[in-house]
């Protein structure tokens, strides 16, 4: 090793010189510090490497283990969130399936009452006409507000229609129900349909109870009216048969002959007891005005003035009290006579004081006799209407000069007709 000075300050400065000899050849290198620095940091970093690496090599399995761990529980912990989710889904899925079917189940249910007041509708389009016919009826019995069951029955496609209209979804276009979820604070469809329905449903109560109390105003009607005829017809002396005091019982052959004890109907509700309730009413009624306009109670002369009435008076021929079995009418020779009621002739011709006479049978005991007539128009046996021209007025018989002789008589006993006329202008509201 050789050193050198330093020319530059007067002293040398130490050079370390390594010599290397191989036989007759012999090299030298120069070897400064740097050099010496760099070699030690070298190979500092080369055992710092292979430390590393030996405890790499060392703890490579609880690395990888720890790794392999850690993944795992992430992989876990996704597959619990994706767990969840799938369950909130299918709750979801599973509410909207049920409130789905909550909502058909009220349509269904809306749908069955819409169908029963169309069907009751129809049982009472044949009362109502009865009603209006006998002159109870005063206002149509309300209809279904946004349906076309009163004209026609609604079918179950219409009915679903309208009540989404009702509800508003009828314009809206359909969701997914599978995936929609509904937002928290917000009204559920199941919430809606209830809210909606109640309201529908209330509306069907109240036209059910409109029609209900509009029967039972025309039941009542209808049974004011028979009692009415019947105490009118009580006090001309008049007693119906207990027939016509009843609703009638349909007629049955012998080929559909029925029979069995005697069981209350069966009714579904309140509804059809009224309907039973108004076509018997109804049924009575027209069974006492049928009866009624079978009775006498029109005049024989409509145009003519009554000039005696029944009862005792001075007999024109005599001059002492007799009865006058009847009243008579000033007419002229000639005036047309009719029927006071249908029925059929039992007499036509001459008889003694009463001179050309007809009489009719009317039923129920009842009879009415013309006398004094100038002419005939009727044979023993025909069928006569009530207001059809029996006659002509005249003065045959026991009589003083033209007029008409009108006699009604119950079971055979003479009775005063102006029972019957009276009760004829009082019954005109309830028959005619």
């Amino acid at each position: 090793m050789v050193s050198t000075e330093s020319r530059v300050f007067g002293k040398r400065t130490q050079k370390h010189v390594i010599i290397l000899a191989s036989g007759d050849k012999v090299r030298h290198m120069t070897f400064q510090p740097w050099m010496a620095a760099l070699s030690v940091c070298f190979v500092s970093v080369f055992s710092i490497g292979y430390l590393a690496a030996t405890s790499y090599l060392v703890l490579r399995d609880d690395l990888i283990g720890g790794t392999m761990a850690r993944q795992a529980r992430m992989q876990h912990e996704y597959e619990d969130r994706i767990s969840a989710l799938r369950a909130q889904v299918d709750r979801v899925t599973s509410r909207q399936l049920l409130d789905q079917q909550v909502v058909e189940d009220k349509v269904e249910k809306l749908l069955q009452q819409q169908m029963a007041l169309s069907s009751r509708h129809g049982k009472l389009d044949t009362l109502l006409d009865r009603a209006e016919e006998s002159g109870i009826s005063e206002k149509e019995i309300p209809s279904i507000a946004g349906s076309q069951a009163y004209g026609k029955r609604a079918d179950a496609s219409g009915g679903v229609k309208a009540i989404e209209r009702l509800m508003g979804l009828g314009d809206k276009p359909q969701q997914d129900v599978t995936l929609a979820y509904a937002p928290v604070g917000q009204e559920s469809m199941s919430d809606r349909a209830d809210r909606m329905f109640s309201k529908v449903t209330l509306s069907l109560k109240d036209i059910e109870k409109q029609q209900k109390d509009r029967i039972d105003g025309l039941t009542a009607g209808a049974s004011e009216a028979s009692d009415a005829i019947v105490n009118i017809l009580a006090r001309t002396g008049v007693k119906l048969p207990a027939e016509a005091l009843t609703a009638p019982v349909a007629e049955t052959g012998d080929d559909t002959a029925v029979g069995g004890p005697f069981v209350e109907p069966e009714t579904a509700e309140a509804f059809d007891n009224s309907i039973v309730a108004l076509d018997s009413a109804l049924a009575r009624l027209e069974q006492v005005r049928s009866q009624a306009k079978k009775l006498p109670f029109n005049n024989p002369s409509p145009a003519s003035d009554i000039t005696s009435r029944f009862g005792n008076r001075l007999d024109p021929f005599l001059g002492r009290l007799a009865l006058h079995a009847g009243i008579d009418f000033r007419a002229t020779v000639g005036t047309r006579v009719v029927a006071t009621a249908p029925g059929t002739v039992i007499a036509a011709g001459k008889n003694s004081g009463y001179g050309n006479m007809v009489e009719i049978d009317h039923g129920s005991g009842i009879t009415t006799r013309y006398a004094h007539l100038s002419s005939i128009l009727v044979n023993v046996g025909d069928r006569i209407s009530v207001g059809e021209a029996i006659a002509r007025s005249g003065s045959t018989g026991r009589s003083t000069g033209p007029h008409l002789h009108y006699e009604v008589r119950l079971n055979g006993k003479a009775v005063d007709p102006m029972r019957f006329l009276t009760a004829g202008i009082k019954l005109s509201h309830y028959i005619n």
